[in-house]
């Protein structure tokens, strides 16, 4: 009896040795989920948040991981197929057991993956401007709020500096994004006295490529006698064509200035920019702001491509204040859990890459800078103008109904 006894002790410990060593095999890494499209029409801008990433995950790795543990990226291809994010996301949270998801561009994905990080309690860091009216305890927004993008832009297009636009043209690619930032626009348009006569809204599908007639049409409306601005919520590769068109008809910045949320240093690699100078775009980060630690992170990242006319842009730079973040709540928690992590992201601080501070509030917003840049020849912005301070990040909007419970 002793005999068998001491062979089932032995047993015993062999079993718990294995099973262990499987535990300590399965936590050897920490999986980070990559969640953009790197196929379809949204692949012409999301293709580089997902190089960022696995920049991001380099460099932790090469300066000894994350609490004490490597760092793994799993990249999924949603191929700009919305239903088709959602089923991504079921599969890194379910089947990878990632610890944090980095993805999504246009609001409809976010929208498509958001039950799906909630019902699994996963953890979204979405760093791309969106229209709000939206505030989840499982996404982390580091991409602008209205009030950091749109409302500024048409602020500034109205001033004197900006030309004193009269008349408005809200020209959007056909999803939630546009039509939401836009009922948002021109709500706040008529707050300035602008009345319905003076406002175009018109939408085109993504992918869309025949701008002949829409361009026609802005160029109609602009005719008046009132100065026109058009405020372009256009999404992914529909932006080539159209600042083409535009081009075409001889349409300059000094004439109708276009002033875009998602145009950006990577769309502009795509456009002959000699006929598009003086037009603007309105983000927290332009590629061309001279500080250390644009100058340092625009080094790391052509060295890691290894391509030194990559550029970089706006939502690279939200990403990596995301993984800045995430990895420090990580390490204050001293745990990847979701629930631990996500009460750490609160107040956490990341130096931006234009000088100053990101700081992340309760809402689950950055507090950032916003900057209007004009296009210039050799595809960069030159900033014309900018915030004093950061502008905390506001998801409801004061001039609209928005769907916040009443109890928040």
């Amino acid at each position: 009896m002793k005999l068998m006894r001491a062979i089932a002790g032995v047993g015993a410990i062999i079993a718990a040795t294995v099973s262990s060593h499987a535990v300590g095999a399965a936590e050897d890494t920490i999986k980070v989920g990559v969640l953009h499209s790197l196929s379809g029409t949204m692949a012409i801008s999301e293709t580089t948040l997902k190089d960022t990433v696995l920049m991001m995950v380099d460099d932790i790795n090469k300066k000894g991981g994350l609490l004490g543990r490597k760092v793994e990226a799993v990249v999924v291809d949603p191929a700009s197929n919305w239903p088709l994010f959602a089923e991504k996301a079921h599969e890194l949270l379910e089947k990878d057991k990632v610890a944090v998801v980095f993805g999504c561009w246009t609001s409809v994905s976010r929208k498509s993956v958001l039950p799906v990080f909630e019902q699994d309690n996963g953890l979204l860091f979405y760093p791309v401007q969106y229209e709000g009216e939206e505030e989840s305890k499982n996404v982390f927004y580091t991409g602008a709020a209205p009030n950091q993008q749109a409302i500024p832009a048409v602020e500034y297009l109205m001033s004197k500096d900006g030309g004193g636009a009269k008349r408005w043209v809200l020209e959007g690619t056909d999803y939630v994004y546009p039509r939401t930032t836009n009922t948002i626009l021109r709500a706040f348009l008529h707050s300035k006295g602008v009345a319905d006569e003076d406002i175009l809204e018109n939408y085109t599908p993504f992918g869309f490529s025949d701008w002949q007639t829409e361009v026609s049409k802005i160029k109609q409306f602009a005719s008046a006698g009132k100065k026109t601005a058009v405020v372009s919520t256009i999404n992914g590769d529909a932006n080539v064509p159209f600042y083409k068109e535009l081009a075409n008809q001889g349409i300059k910045a000094s004439d109708i200035p276009v002033v875009a949320f998602s145009v950006g240093e990577e769309e502009l690699a795509g456009i002959d920019t000699k006929n598009l100078v003086g037009h603007l775009a309105a983000w927290n980060y332009f590629e061309s702001i001279k500080t250390p630690e644009n100058a340092a992170f625009i080094k790391q990242w052509h060295a890691f491509v290894k391509n030194d006319k990559r550029t970089t842009n706006d939502p690279m730079e939200a990403t990596y204040i995301g993984f800045k973040m995430w990895t420090q709540a990580v390490t204050k928690a001293g745990t990847t859990n979701v629930d631990a992590v996500r009460t750490a992201m609160i107040g956490q601080t990341v130096k931006n890459l234009t000088g100053g501070t990101a700081v992340m509030n309760e809402n689950h917003h950055l507090s950032k800078p916003v900057m209007i840049g004009e296009i210039k020849p050799n595809a960069q912005f030159s900033v014309v103008w900018k915030t004093k301070d950061v502008v905390k990040g506001e998801p409801w909007s004061p001039f609209i109904a928005g769907g916040k419970p009443a109890a928040q």
